[in-house]
């Protein structure tokens, strides 16, 4: 059931297009108030109420704004039912530059619009959102993880998003090269904000030559200030191109492996934290026949959501570290699965999600 009324065309437009995974409610917020205009997509509950982030993002067009939350909702779904979550998948977007529009006023009007869902929908962080929103968002909303410890919270759930990708790679290098060490592979990570800066830190522990990009200066900074043996490049094109380049890590927004970027990956794995990173339908393949080994990234980038879900039943830093894991046997097994099928990576994982999802649902 989604609520329309008023909306302009083209949201209308994108939001019953057929290819955007049927999702089973889709709520459009207004606080004229606080400034308040967000998107609650809500992909499925099959296997337990929604779970997944607030975007908090500058959209160019409303539309813009629905077909993120769609997307990222249906991602939501998949990567929750890989990481053996009981909880279905949805998303938030709040449209706005969150340095200028952010404002506790706007952030306890959206937690009313998500309190209003009756605990179909649990929201967390994601970019543009912090530890610190959420427990402003909390004070009006119980369907609210990624709080601070204070707070009865978990707090930061990037570390275990990155210590999944990590792990991620590890099972991409045992799969090509027969081996999960990657001490001196040379890995590019494009982003290195709230994931990939902690990627970096598991990646030089571990031996590996990394080089960072990111369109933030002042975030490459802190990593070369941190880790004067990183190496930065100017920007992502030049990071693809990269001569010896082993393991690409897009950790920045989606729409990473696209048309113009496959054909010039240098690297043999993609395995990075950055949602939806293929642009479209068709990448994934165009990926294989080019012969690099796509890590699908709702599956390696499951750690933060493995933490927020923890967080609902008493968070355990050590329980949800062991169940993050394990994200190197699953990646495996879908390349094992996928090599099977004689399919992409990123079909057998959707393969291996919607059968979960569709068992779930017969169940109920």
């Amino acid at each position: 059931m989604t609520d329309v009324t008023g909306a302009p065309a083209d949201v209308l437009h994108t939001l019953f297009q057929s290819d955007q995974g049927g999702h089973e409610q889709v709520v459009l917020c207004q606080d004229r108030a606080s400034g308040l205009k967000a998107v609650i997509a809500l992909h499925s509950t099959a296997l337990g109420p929604a779970l997944g982030g607030t975007r908090f993002y500058p959209y160019a067009t409303e539309a813009e704004a629905v077909a993120d939350a769609l997307n990222l909702a249906r991602g939501m779904s998949y990567k929750n039912a890989m990481a053996g979550l009981d909880h279905g998948g949805g998303k938030a977007v709040i449209i706005g530059d969150p340095e200028r529009d952010k404002t506790d006023e706007l952030l306890l009007a959206y937690g009313r619009m998500v309190a209003s869902l009756g605990g179909r929908y649990v929201t967390a962080c994601d970019v543009g959102t912090y530890v610190a929103d959420m427990d402003v968002v909390a004070r009006e909303c119980r369907w609210t993880t990624g709080r601070s410890p204070e707070n009865g919270g978990a707090g930061d759930s990037s570390v275990l998003t990155a210590f999944g990708v990590y792990q991620g790679m590890r099972a991409s290098a045992q799969h090509l090269w027969g081996d999960p060490v990657l001490r001196g592979r040379k890995v590019g990570i494009a982003g290195v904000g709230k994931v990939g800066h902690h990627l970096v830190r598991h990646l030089l522990d571990e031996g590996a030559e990394v080089v960072v990009t990111d369109v933030r200066a002042e975030a490459v900074q802190r990593v070369l200030d941190q880790h004067p043996e990183v190496t930065a490049v100017a920007d992502t094109e030049a990071l693809i191109r990269l001569e010896g380049l082993d393991i690409y890590a897009p950790c920045a927004l989606g729409g990473a492996l696209n048309d113009l970027s496959v054909p010039v990956i240098t690297a043999k794995v993609v395995c990075g934290a950055a949602n939806n990173q293929l642009a479209h339908p068709g990448v994934e393949k165009d990926l294989a026949d080019r012969g690099i080994l796509y890590a699908p990234d709702y599956v390696v980038n499951a750690g933060g959501v493995i933490q927020v879900a923890d967080e609902l039943h008493g968070f355990d830093f050590d329980r949800c570290k062991a169940k993050a894991a394990k994200i190197f046997d699953t990646t495996l097994a879908i390349f094992a699965r996928a090599k099977g099928d004689g399919i992409p990576p990123a079909a057998a994982a959707d393969r291996i999600a919607e059968q979960r999802i569709a068992e779930a649902r017969a169940a109920r």
